[in-house]
């Protein structure tokens, strides 16, 4: 039962479990194994493969730790599910600098918080509570709505923040594409004569440059197709901003640990993900590295997926496949139309039936996930550190 909250997001995750332990066995193409007899089977798929893909990435902490060392042995191309949404800030970051917030200061210091792309509540039940809307730590704040997120009733949204005491709210239409309207307000906010400006965006300017702490918030999920580009314009904001006030941008994405895979993966190797350590030692290819390009290019011969969190499907492909993740992805997971061999090991939720960390979506937090009961199954952790075992142990075979 979730408590503290009534975060719908959260409370239909929490549906895909029961209030007792998950009992599931691992499976070699649909057939009940034991773990070790799955563990080898999948290890000779890797230990075979000269080019793997690591695709999914849903673990936490520990996980990813044990990840990034399989990743190494078998030179693999890690990307996670939401990798097209995670490269969209850091390619930005990596071109120009960023600066941003964390939940924190947008409680304590934000009078201004302007949501590119409409309200973050869609996708973010618990976003404004998390802001400290309604409490006493700053004495007024003004929440600006710009375009609308796809489901959101803006008139009910705005109507809701306008009843928070201490809030005011507005929204504005875009001028033109989301692209369109950053490049307007990048110009206005530096006090460009911009001809037949609408009003309201010269107000929204004006209001930037007046606040104590203004605050851009986006979904890089939502972002369309070369989002960077929009992420560099909102960082270039921050950056006129901060000469004469302050201000900091606030993405939002990362979840269902695609945030912690990759700030693992970046403090273990140096690279974020979309990166390997092959031939060549450590590479990183935003671009060529997505994994829906390497599996459309043909360009990886074996797949691991990695969803412990949930049982999303797959995605369609003809090659092995060795599947570590949520019990019900034995449910969803149909045979292999090519005959290759899938592996699927069942592993423990952090949060549900074993313990963990994550970080939290403004990534400077790592939250610690406490089980709910002690589960029968191994944790993701454990059983991708004994498929590295393996899988060296075959290699070591091969060269004797």
């Amino acid at each position: 039962m979730l408590q503290g909250s009534d975060c719908p997001r959260a409370a239909r995750a929490l549906q895909a479990f029961g209030g007792s332990p998950s009992s599931a066995s691992p499976q070699i193409d649909g057939q009940a194994c034991d773990l070790d007899s799955a563990i080898a089977a999948a290890a000779r798929i890797l230990s075979a493969s000269r080019q793997p893909l690591f695709g999914g990435l849903g673990t936490d902490v520990a996980g990813a730790r044990a990840l990034y060392r399989l990743a190494c042995e078998t030179g693999a191309i890690s990307d996670a599910a939401q990798g097209d949404a995670l490269m969209h800030g850091l390619r930005s970051m990596q071109d120009r600098g960023q600066f941003t917030s964390t939940f924190a200061e947008l409680r304590t210091r934000a009078d201004l918080i302007v949501c590119l792309g409409g309200s973050p509540a869609v996708q973010h039940p618990e976003f404004f509570r998390r802001c400290g809307l309604g409490e006493d730590l700053v004495a007024a704040r003004h929440i600006v709505l710009v375009g609308a997120a796809a489901g959101d009733d803006v008139p009910a949204t705005l109507a809701a923040l306008n009843g928070t005491r201490g809030i005011t709210a507005e929204a504005i239409d875009l001028h033109g594409d989301l692209f369109d309207t950053a490049s307007l307000l990048a110009a206005l906010v530096a006090d460009r004569d911009v001809s037949a400006a609408p009003p309201a965006w010269v107000a929204l300017a004006e209001r930037l440059r007046a606040a104590h702490y203004g605050v851009i918030v986006w979904q890089n999920p939502e972002l369309p197709a070369h989002g960077a580009l929009l992420v560099e314009t909102i960082n270039h904001i921050v950056g006129l901003l901060n000469r004469t006030t302050r201000a900091a941008g606030f993405p939002l994405g990362g979840g269902n640990g695609a945030a912690t895979v990759n700030q693992v993966f970046s403090w273990l190797s140096g690279m974020p993900l979309r990166s390997r350590a092959g031939p060549a030692g450590l590479e990183h290819e935003p671009l060529c590295f997505d994994a829906k390009r390497v599996m459309a290019d043909g360009a990886a011969d074996a797949l691991l997926w990695l969803s412990s969190f949930n049982a999303d499907p797959l995605p369609a492909t003809l090659l092995p496949r060795v599947v570590i993740g949520h019990p019900d992805l034995a449910k969803i997971l149909p045979a292999c139309a090519s005959g290759a061999t899938t592996v699927l090991i069942p592993v423990s939720t952090p949060g549900i039936g074993s313990a963990g960390h994550v970080f939290r979506t403004d990534g400077v937090v790592l939250m610690p996930l406490n089980a709910v009961y002690a589960d029968t199954l191994p944790t993701a952790a454990t059983v991708i550190s004994r498929l590295t075992q393996a899988v060296a142990a075959l290699k070591q075979e091969a060269v004797a």
